[in-house]
């Protein structure tokens, strides 16, 4: 009963509207953006990663489960801290927007994971979510979980053409990079990382995407992994560095 209580205190929380300026940026945030991930390499304890999504962190796009860009980030992760446990557990659903995913995240905030790596926005812009309902949600969604000791990353809309034939569609990107801001997350600059992997040799364009306009084919997702644990570890890589040294 307690934990039925304690989602739906959540689940209201995250559908009520916010007040105040909607991206100031925290002038007193802990410049240690992802305190909760670096204390577990630092004291060598499990780290528990969630990824959180629509179809990108499902694997639309993908050949298999395997290519995700999920399942490439434990691989990726693994490789790094070969001594240190890494949990990556998957939790995209496709054709997911906000609304959606602020439903579901009770249940991810119940699994107490170190790390949510949020990706959203690319079907609020498909689906016309309102801008201001989509900030208003994801701003909830992510003191929530700072509210539970969890790190947050997010990572904005893909280029595709889908998104580009929305005229308003980069108001949602712009929007995910000023939440980053305002709160001091990272956020994975995916519009910008896929214009620069186009220009940059292999995966070619047929690699990085799939055939229907939309969705990351395996070349992009393992490039998405890449960026991601280079996010992570470049973020615990002061106290990592203490801790091995120790």
């Amino acid at each position: 009963m307690y934990f039925l209580l304690r989602c739906a205190a959540v689940l209201a929380a995250l559908l009520a509207p916010i007040p105040g300026p909607a991206w100031a940026a925290s002038p007193d945030r802990d410049p240690l953006v992802l305190p909760h991930t670096a204390a577990a390499l630092a004291d060598h304890d499990p780290l528990r990663i969630v990824a959180f999504g629509s179809s990108s962190t499902e694997g639309i796009g993908a050949t298999s489960p395997a290519a995700s860009y999920p399942s490439r980030l434990q691989v990726e992760l693994g490789a790094a801290l070969p001594k240190l446990p890494v949990i990556v557990v998957n939790r995209g659903r496709g054709g997911e927007d906000a609304e959606d995913m602020a439903r579901r995240l009770p249940g991810i905030i119940a699994q107490h994971p170190d790390l949510v790596i949020w990706q959203t926005g690319t079907n609020d812009a498909l689906h016309d979510v309102p801008l201001a309902r989509f900030v208003t949600l994801t701003r909830a969604g992510i003191l929530a979980m700072r509210a539970a000791g969890i790190d947050v990353m997010l990572i904005e809309p893909q280029r595709c053409r889908a998104l580009d034939a929305i005229p308003d569609a980069g108001r949602y990107r712009e929007a995910v990079r000023a939440l980053g801001a305002e709160f001091g997350v990272p956020v994975i600059r995916r519009y910008d990382l896929m214009l620069l992997w186009t220009k940059g040799g292999p995966p070619n364009r047929g690699q990085l995407m799939s055939g229907d306009g939309l969705h990351m084919g395996d070349g992009g997702y393992a490039l998405l992994a890449k960026e991601v644990a280079r996010t992570i570890l470049d973020d615990a890589e002061l106290p990592l560095a203490r801790a091995e040294a120790e």
